[in-house]
């Protein structure tokens, strides 16, 4: 079974690392890193480097499909090359997934019209834009569309996957195997969980990072 992680300059690194930790344990899972070009390409801020394996026309038909986001999603908005590839393998793919605003890719694709979606809750209305329904949960299922909200939602989405491309037994030994019990020091994960000065002092170190 191939799953293809989409790569891209500027991608959020835990979007496609925390699912690939999850999926690549899978049973004959082949997971295969796929880009514009062979080679490194840099996670946001430049720090990490992530490498592509394979070109988009090298993988035309994967079983799987994950499109993780970063800042680097908003101009591939306008990058036909991704998007072509986005609607080529949506047609044969088992299921077809994103995290964050990978979300915004699948929907600029034209593969979320009229559905409901998630993403970073800083992108929901470009989703609006592009036709699809925002919505605050934090994995969302539309027949074989799956899309996780803001980064650290994909290792939950991966899980479910994993359920659905095996069985309940499996995915909760997955979860076991990464030992994914999460604990946080704060109840503060999502929107509604916080007072305006958490909200505005995101927001601050949001834009120290563009």
């Amino acid at each position: 079974m191939d799953i293809a992680i989409a790569l891209f300059d500027q991608v959020t690194a835990l979007d496609a690392v925390g699912p690939y930790e999850v999926l690549q344990r899978l049973p004959d899972a082949q997971l295969k890193f796929v880009g514009h070009e062979k080679g490194e390409v840099r996670a946001d801020n430049g720090f990490l480097g992530l490498t592509v394996d394979y070109t988009f026309d090298e993988l035309p038909n994967p079983e799987v499909v994950l499109v993780p986001g970063g800042v680097g999603t908003r101009a591939l908005i306008h990058d036909e090359v991704i998007l072509d590839w986005i609607r080529q393998v949506h047609e044969t793919s088992t299921y077809t997934t994103s995290v964050c605003t990978g979300s915004l890719l699948l929907a600029a694709a034209g593969i979320l019209d009229c559905l409901q979606a998630t993403t970073h809750f800083s992108a929901r209305q470009i989703l609006t834009k592009y036709g699809a329904e925002p919505v605050e949960e934090r994995v969302v299922h539309q027949g074989k569309i799956i899309t996780a909200a803001g980064v650290s939602s994909g290792i939950d989405m991966a899980l479910q996957l994993a359920e659905r491309l095996t069985d309940a037994n499996t995915a909760k030994a997955l979860q076991l195997m990464i030992e994914y019990d999460p604990q946080p020091p704060h109840d503060a994960g999502a929107l509604h969980k916080v007072d305006a000065a958490v909200l505005v002092r995101a927001q601050e170190l949001a834009a120290l990072r563009n």
